[in-house]
């Protein structure tokens, strides 16, 4: 499915489109540029290592040349040990050249469509509250969730896509979903 948006005044026109094997250099390349080499140290990579995003959940924004200019995953978790299935998003990531253009914006609201479209129940991120903000997400109710690993517990946040779908949930997020075949190793990145 593809869906053109008309991102600012003046400015080329993105398309959202599902992410392909071809796109994987120049996702990884973007992602380098955009949050730089710390990027694999991170707490919600050790959800992603060795697994594939969630079946229909990896975007990417091409420009009009079909270059990548931004993208978005989403990965399947478990909420605590036996609890319920919810996705992590990220990384999010715009082409540096390319920010305040919307992009980051179109793909989130794309991401969540979809995902909601998809039956899933929850999302969630480790983001800034002021800018996820602005598509619902909070971190209302993530007191009682823990990401493997450091990160700030205010930067867990959440969106339920079924009310109340994380009414009571608490542990440890756990990777789930998809593992990567051994011949496939980049597309966990």
């Amino acid at each position: 499915m593809e869906i053109s948006v008309e991102i600012v005044a003046h400015a080329p026109a993105f398309s959202m489109v599902a992410e392909t094997v071809a796109d994987v250099a120049a996702r990884e390349a973007l992602l380098d540029r955009a949050m730089g080499p710390m990027r694999r140290k991170k707490s919600s990579e050790k959800l992603r290592r060795g697994r594939r995003p969630s079946e229909g959940l990896a975007f990417v924004a091409r420009d009009e040349s079909g270059g990548v200019a931004g993208t978005v995953r989403l990965w399947d978790v478990r909420l605590g040990e036996g609890g319920p299935a919810a996705l992590l998003l990220g990384p999010l990531a715009v082409d540096p050249s390319l920010k305040n253009a919307g992009i980051g914006s179109a793909l989130m609201r794309h991401a969540v469509a979809e995902a909601a479209r998809l039956g899933h129940a929850a999302i969630l991120l480790v983001g800034d509250a002021p800018y996820y903000g602005r598509f619902g997400f909070s971190a209302d109710k993530t007191g009682r969730l823990a990401m493997p690993g450091p990160y700030e517990r205010h930067r867990l946040l959440a969106l339920e896509l079924v009310d109340g779908a994380l009414d009571g949930v608490h542990g440890t997020l756990k990777a789930c979903g998809r593992k990567l075949k051994a011949q496939a190793p980049t597309l966990a990145a």
